[in-house]
């Protein structure tokens, strides 16, 4: 189930940060920007529920967020930049840390942390800023959902066909939210055209 953000403003941001004589501070405010805009499309379909408030004139019955709270989870450590518009714009929301590495020469994924408050009956949102190859987005999955967590959403900045189709794969309805879907793997599993290493441009490492 995969929903590819369509704003002229997320095109924008996607070309400064695809391109390779961006900043590190930059970047970092590109990958906010951009990380608001998924969290506002992912976010679309939360239920709301009903609340008669007074304004300054007259009683008004309008609309504030159901009951069902918010866990945001990045994939470290670049999932990290993607974390803090959640934090930002939803009142209550917790946070969870699955660390995640993957291995340049395999490109399997390797768990090293876990950190996760209680997902039960919560909307959980998945984040990581590049869907390679989709095994860590399979791994991470697997673990919020060994955690109690019914409700998953996956997001990412940039993806490429072959980690949508692990994906979908794995969990053909679990919905995926991208920024942009890329041609295609390099023989070193990266994406192409891609914007190289994410944590590494982020951190400027």
């Amino acid at each position: 189930m995969l929903t590819i953000l369509d704003h002229p403003l997320a095109a924008h941001v996607i070309t400064h940060l695809r391109d390779k004589t961006t900043k590190p501070a930059t970047f970092r405010t590109l990958a906010y920007q951009i990380s608001l805009l998924l969290a506002i499309e992912a976010t679309r379909r939360l239920a709301t529920e009903a609340k008669t408030i007074d304004t300054p004139l007259e009683p008004v019955t309008g609309r504030v967020l159901g009951p069902q709270p918010l866990v945001v989870v990045p994939i470290l450590r670049a999932g990290l930049g993607m974390v803090q518009p959640f934090v930002d714009i939803f009142p209550d929301v917790s946070v969870g840390y699955i660390g995640l590495e993957r291995d340049h020469e395999t490109a399997v994924a390797r768990s090293y942390y876990c950190k996760l408050p209680p997902l039960a009956g919560r909307h959980v949102f998945l984040v990581d800023p590049m869907l390679a190859t989709g095994g860590s987005a399979v791994k991470a999955i697997e673990v919020v959902q060994s955690h109690g967590a019914t409700d998953v959403v996956l997001v990412s900045i940039v993806s490429s066909p072959e980690g949508v189709a692990e994906v979908e794969k794995h969990f053909p309805r679990l919905p995926i939210f991208t920024a942009a879907l890329d041609r295609e793997l390099n023989a070193r599993k990266y994406i192409l055209p891609g914007l190289g290493d994410f944590g590494d441009r982020l951190y400027g490492t």
